[in-house]
Parts: structure tokens; C-alpha cells; sequence
């Protein structure tokens, strides 16, 4: 088998491969039993007729098409085998030469795993920053929790800054309506921080049926970047002022909420919020980490077809999350004004830094004997399952049992090894963040389960 090899741009090699017509007279013959067990041959049972039969009735090019794909695979496969060529993505097939009794000849082009030389990790250095909760981060989750049972009882008087108030809102840029600026019945919590600095201050005092016109400076960080750091007028009508109550924080207060005592809430909520924050700057860590490890290691031209994966994940990604919020695409691409193309482009250069960030733990696991074994793959399993339960239990576990599935779910378990291992060379005795279902499960329902809300951006556990 015959064939030459061509060295392309980004990472990629040409393959002209030539095969004999010995070397692929088995698969015609296999590929004349497939047909003859799809169409009818005179005198035989299907898949029983003589290889001269069929071609005689059907042809030999119709073989020869039969067996293309098993010709093209076999022989690609062997010369990328012989050659040791470390490939990633499918080849791009050219046939050149195609017609029966001759030499077979087809072009495969495909992208190679670029080099990958890594640094010496314990020169890297990053600093764990060190966690602070107190008082202050309780006071705040208690407030948001008394204010889970506020009661509101519309006032005649001016509004204060501890009340609500309701209005219908229009906005204008150059006297034109914003897009989306008009609001009914729009509730704003004057004790709160607006989307748009200074709104509550321009409302304090106003009551009900008041009108007011101003104009306020749209933050320059808007997502939308049409109005970002813009000038806005801003017209209201107040429908309502309400006065807000909250409960006071005493033992009755507590006992809603499944503790026994103030005493006994604030030190569970010191206790989770010091996890959840520890938890956060683990992660940064991490981030730091893969930043400067992808800084200090070289790399050979990173294919396109690299940055191609990861942007399509980060395009699915970014509409799983705005359906989550409940945001259509369609109205998301109108807010910001690009089209899908656009944002795809966007991506590149987060994607290439994943692209190079999967490539460095790659080389890290192959160079460090870092792999996963059965057992920590069915333990894993066991933790995703134990999560779950009736027909959702079906569902999944009829999902973990396909393949490409338990290789995913062994790569992000290769993965975190990597970053754990990473650590230890980068920072020597960081801790390693452990949420496992008991301790979730435990915490469910309390004042503390918000810090392990598993459905929560960004959060990342163990068994995730």
C-alpha cells in the first residue's frame, strides 16, 4: 500500500494513498454479499449469490461504490497507524482514482495534535488568597432572607428610601423610545442599587400619581453597547408607594427557617458562606493557574479544527444559558445587535485558550501517568445516579451507559486530576474543595442550601 505524505498549514498532513486492486478485492467481495442481500438475484437466497453473479447482474462500479467507505477507512487507518500520526477531528476524503480493475486512490487530509512542551510547574507562582466572612456576609443573607417575608402596605406619603415603589416608565435616546425602555408597573426597591445608577434618588419623595422627567447615564458596562454609557431621558408616572416590613430576627423568626436559634443560624450561615467562599477562590486559583501554565508552555500551530470544538461548545453553552433565564436567542442577538456569525468570531480567542488549556492536560496526563481507573469511573457513575431518583433515575442511567457518555464523563475526571496535580506543583498543600450529595442533602431546605445550589453558574462539585 503505497503512499506519500504532505506537510499543510495549521497542523494539518496530506495523505495520497494508493491501494491495489488485490489489496481491496475482500472488501469488493464483502460488499457484493451486502448488496446481494439487499436486492433480489435470480436463483439464490439473500446474501448467497456468487461474487461473479452480483457483478455480473449489478455491475462492477456499483461494487466498487458498495465498498468505498470500508476501503477509504481500512486503508486511512493502517497508513496513520504505520506513519504514528497523533490525529484529532475526521479527515477530509478527495478520491482521485476510482474504476474497477485499477489502483484506488484517494487524498485524506486531516489535522494532527500540534507539539505541546511544558513548563516547569514549580516555577509558576500563584498566590491562594485568604478567605474573610463575617459578620457583615451573615448580616447580608439574613437580610435577604427577612425579606423573603416582607409585608408591603401601600402609604399615601412621599416615598422614603426603605420603601417600594411602582411606576410605569418610558426611555428615549435622541427623543427616539428605547427599544424595549417601556415599563409597566415597574417595581424598584429604593433601598436597592439600580441597573441604572441614581434611579432610586431621583424618585425619593414622589408618591402616588406623581409624574417626574429626568435623564440618567446608562452604566458604560450595559450589555447592550447601543445605549452603554449613554445619556438616557427617562419619563415616570408612580402608580403605588408601598411601606416594607420586616419580620425581626428573633428565636420564632429562626424556628421558619428550621433552626433553633439566632445564635445557632448565624454560625450555620458562617460556616456555608466560608465553604462557598473558599470554594470561589478555589476556582479563581484554578483559573490563575491554567492562565499562566497556558503563558509558559509552547505550542506548535493549533489547528483550526481545535478552536472550531471549542467554539461550537461555547455556542451551546451560551443558549443553555439564556434558556435557563428564560431569554430567547433571537431576542438576545436583537439586544446587542450582531448576528450569529458575529459572535461565533467573538469566540476565537476564549477558544483558543481552552483549546490550548485541553491541550496542556493532555500532555500533563500522558507525561505524569495520570489516568482513571474502572473504579474511580463507577464511583463517579454512582455519584451522578445518586442524585436522582424515579423515571429521571431511568433516564440517566440509561444515558451513562453509552459509550461516548463514560468517555466524557472519564475525561472530566482525568481533567480535574490534571488541575489537582497542577495545584500541588503550583501551590504545595491547597486545599482541594469536596461537596459531596450527603453534605448537599444535609443543607437542603435550610438557610444554608443557597451556598450549595448545584444549579448555580460557575458552581463546580466533585460529583457536578
Amino acid at each position: 500500500m503505497p503512499y506519500t505524505l504532505k506537510k499543510l498549514d495549521q497542523s494539518q498532513v496530506e495523505l495520497k494513498i494508493t491501494v491495489a486492486p488485490v489489496d481491496y478485492q475482500k472488501d469488493l467481495e464483502a460488499a457484493a454479499v451486502r448488496l446481494s442481500e439487499r436486492a433480489a438475484i435470480k436463483g439464490f437466497r439473500a446474501g448467497k449469490a456468487p461474487y461473479a453473479i452480483v457483478k455480473e447482474q449489478l455491475g462492477e462500479i456499483k461494487i466498487l461504490e458498495e465498498a468505498l467507505q470500508t476501503i477509504v477507512e481500512l486503508n486511512y487507518f493502517r497508513t496513520v497507524q504505520e506513519e504514528k500520526l497523533d490525529t484529532i477531528g475526521r479527515p477530509e476524503i478527495t478520491i482521485e482514482k476510482m474504476a474497477p480493475g485499477n489502483d484506488f486512490v484517494f487524498k485524506a487530509k486531516v489535522a494532527l495534535l500540534p507539539s505541546v512542551k511544558l513548563p516547569d510547574f514549580t516555577t509558576i507562582k500563584v498566590d491562594k488568597k485568604k478567605i474573610a466572612v463575617g459578620d457583615k456576609e451573615v448580616d447580608a443573607v439574613i437580610h435577604d432572607l427577612r425579606k423573603m417575608r416582607m409585608k408591603e402596605v401601600i402609604k399615601a406619603g412621599a416615598a422614603t428610601k426603605d420603601d417600594k415603589i411602582v411606576v410605569d416608565m418610558d426611555m428615549f435616546l435622541d427623543k427616539i423610545p428605547l427599544e424595549g425602555g417601556q415599563a409597566k408597573g415597574h417595581q424598584i426597591y429604593l433601598s436597592e442599587p439600580h441597573y441604572i445608577p441614581g434611579m432610586a434618588e431621583q424618585l425619593l419623595g414622589l408618591k402616588s400619581g406623581d409624574e417626574k422627567e429626568f435623564a440618567l447615564k446608562f452604566p458604560d458596562e450595559h450589555y447592550n453597547k447601543l445605549y452603554a454609557g449613554k445619556n438616557v431621558d427617562i419619563k415616570v408616572k408612580v402608580k403605588d408607594v408601598y411601606e416594607l416590613t420586616l419580620p425581626e430576627i428573633d428565636d420564632e423568626f429562626v424556628k421558619t427557617l428550621g433552626q433553633e436559634s439566632v445564635a445557632k443560624l448565624r454560625d450555620l450561615l458562617l460556616a456555608n458562606l466560608t465553604h462557598e467562599a473558599e470554594h470561589k477562590e478555589d476556582q479563581r486559583l484554578e483559573q490563575e493557574i491554567l492562565e499562566k501554565a497556558i503563558n509558559a508552555t509552547e505550542f506548535g500551530e493549533i489547528p483550526e479544527v481545535l478552536i472550531k470544538s471549542e467554539k461550537q461548545k461555547m455556542f451551546s453553552e451560551l443558549k443553555h444559558d439564556l434558556e435557563q433565564r428564560g431569554i430567547s436567542f433571537e431576542k438576545y442577538l436583537a439586544d446587542i445587535k450582531k448576528t450569529e456569525e458575529q459572535i461565533y468570531t467573538d469566540f476565537t480567542e476564549n477558544a483558543t485558550k481552552r483549546a490550548k488549556a485541553a491541550l496542556i492536560s493532555r500532555a500533563v496526563a500522558q507525561e505524569n501517568g495520570i489516568v482513571v481507573s474502572d473504579e474511580e469511573l463507577k464511583k463517579e457513575l454512582e455519584l451522578i445516579k445518586s442524585m436522582y431518583q424515579g423515571d429521571e433515575l431511568k433516564r440517566v442511567e440509561e444515558n451513562i451507559k453509552r459509550p461516548e457518555v463514560k468517555d466524557t464523563i472519564a475525561a472530566t475526571i482525568q481533567n480535574k486530576k490534571v488541575v489537582e496535580w497542577m495545584k500541588e506543583k503550583i501551590c504545595p498543600g491547597s486545599a482541594t474543595h469536596n461537596c459531596h450529595p450527603e453534605e448537599a442533602k444535609a443543607t437542603e431546605g435550610s438557610p444554608s442550601a443557597k451556598p450549595h445550589d448545584h444549579s448555580a453558574p460557575g458552581h463546580k462539585c466533585d460529583h457536578c
